[in-house]
């Protein structure tokens, strides 16, 4: 059989825990607590992917507004205008549309129209423009909001999930849980549904250790399909230049 193809995330100290990268046209799950960083690890790959590997993304957004996207990552130098004016990446707007408002934005979902499978359509109709190789979700709590029932939301996330994996993207899309301790001995949740995690090719949870002052960030690859992967918890660092996944010796002498 032919080697599993890889595309590499961009987020350096990575790739090398996970056989050199993602296996292509495959889903990750990033799940974390608020404030540990999925938005920028989503990102990062889409941005490195564009600028760097050749890989044009989409960047969809429930969460934030736009530009204040782009405003944030030039803390890390990354021009997404710029990458955007070349077209090759697209931000997605679906913060106004899940606020009732409309939006300014070039690639946006209407106030009202936030129908699944036509936001569904309207998502890929913008990675087909851009000719995108890469899509980031950010974030499915946020993208069900206008589901009621939980069972509703698991069928449009496998929905979702069959319908990128048909369309050969490689994805992440980011889930919010509660805050947990790792190592503890209690029941990890990975997601917010407990669905996510099972049809996803990938699982990566993004946590703190310690507590304040002393509260590092971690990253813990849960499962990835078709790869020899790290089970170690590594350390994981927000700097100047993005996301950063270091030895545990580094932080911890």
């Amino acid at each position: 059989m032919a080697p599993i193809e890889r595309a590499k995330t961009g987020i350096y100290g990575l790739d090398e825990l996970i056989g050199g990268g993602i296996p292509k046209k495959r889903t990750i799950l990033v799940s974390g607590a608020c404030g540990t960083g999925k938005s920028i690890f989503s990102m990062q790959f889409i941005y490195k992917g564009a600028i760097e590997y050749d890989e044009p993304g989409v960047f969809v957004t429930f969460d934030e507004m736009p530009d204040k996207i782009r405003q944030d990552m030039t803390n890390f130098g990354w021009n997404v205008k710029e990458a955007e004016e070349s077209e090759v990446l697209a931000l997605v707007d679906a913060s106004s549309a899940r606020a009732g408002a409309p939006s300014e934005e070039e690639h946006a979902m209407m106030p009202g129209q936030m129908d699944f499978d036509k936001m569904l359509v309207d998502i890929l109709s913008v990675c087909r423009k851009v000719g995108a190789k890469r899509l980031a979700i950010d974030s499915i709590p946020a993208m069900a909001f206008q589901l009621e029932k939980e069972s509703e939301i698991r069928r449009a996330v496998l929905k979702l999930s069959y319908v990128i994996s048909r369309s050969g993207l490689t994805t992440m899309m980011t889930s919010e849980v509660p805050e947990q301790s790792l190592g503890s001995g209690q029941p990890m949740q990975f997601s917010k549904y407990g669905v996510e995690e099972y049809i996803a090719d990938g699982v990566v949870l993004l946590s703190f250790l310690g507590v304040g002052s002393q509260a590092t960030r971690t990253v813990y690859v849960r499962k990835l399909r078709g790869t020899k992967h790290s089970m170690e918890i590594h350390p994981m660092e927000i700097t100047d230049k993005g996301i950063v996944v270091k030895k545990i010796e580094e932080v911890f002498k």
